[in-house]
């Protein structure tokens, strides 16, 4: 006689994966306007981050932290979207570990970046060009991988919205807006910027209010599992009779 475990509920795991995305979604609006912003303002990061080191490293723990929840988010949701796409959610657990290993060297630039300024702080004033100078290869470096980890954090974003919509576990309409919102932050920041053009930062802005009701949403309804697949049925009833 087999005891059988039983898997949790489909809305349960869309709840906690609501409440990964909504924290998500605040460490990925705490670090750059509100951590970082004092650092990166005129006359710059160069300037500015020796005054407030320990702020810079709260942002860089921050940023751990975001890439480790886009992780928890593809791992919890791993049990309920493998019985509609396992390919789709290997796909989202590989983004998210990518996107994670990204930010981590992008956060190495950003504790060189305030090495180099408090080295900045410390020398005279007839070793300001070479600071400067400095400070654009540093800077440049750190500009590059931001940008290469906005592309797969947005990637990420992309998939999970569409791994959403294609089976309907949320209403469609918003994962909708989030597909339109993660095409239009890829488009407006993250392929400009690898372009060499400024970002168009108001590209980016519909992804936010998007990306916050799907949390919303996710934490009061969880997942929507009336447009269950074949496969899907019988994977919880070999479960159960197991």
């Amino acid at each position: 006689m087999s005891t059988a475990v039983s898997e949790p509920s489909a809305k349960g795991v869309g709840r906690t994966v609501g409440v990964l995305l909504f924290l998500h979604f605040a460490a990925g609006l705490t670090v750059p306007f509100i951590l970082l912003n004092p650092a990166i303002a005129p006359p710059g990061f160069l300037a500015n981050a020796a005054d407030i080191p320990n702020q810079v490293r709260a942002a860089v723990l921050l940023l751990f932290v975001g890439g480790a929840l886009a992780i928890g988010i593809a791992s919890t949701a791993w049990s309920v979207f493998r019985q509609y796409s396992s390919a789709m959610a290997l796909w989202l657990l590989a983004l998210a570990v990518a996107s994670f290993s990204l930010q981590a060297f992008d956060n190495a630039h950003l504790l060189s970046m305030l090495s180099l300024s408090q080295e900045y702080a410390k020398a005279g004033a007839d070793k300001a060009d070479l600071f400067q100078a400095l400070a654009v290869v540093v800077g440049s470096a750190r500009r590059w991988s931001h940008y290469s980890f906005l592309l797969v954090i947005g990637s990420w974003i992309f998939l999970l919205n569409a791994l959403l919509y294609r089976f309907r576990l949320v209403p469609r309409a918003l994962a909708a807006l989030g597909l339109v919102g993660s095409l239009l932050q890829i488009a407006g920041v993250t392929l400009r910027g690898l372009l060499g053009y400024a970002p168009e930062t108001r590209l980016a802005m519909p992804l936010a209010p998007a990306y916050v009701t799907l949390a919303l949403w996710l934490i009061v309804k969880g997942f929507n599992e009336r447009h269950r697949p074949l496969e899907a049925q019988a994977h919880r009833a070999g479960a159960a009779g197991a």
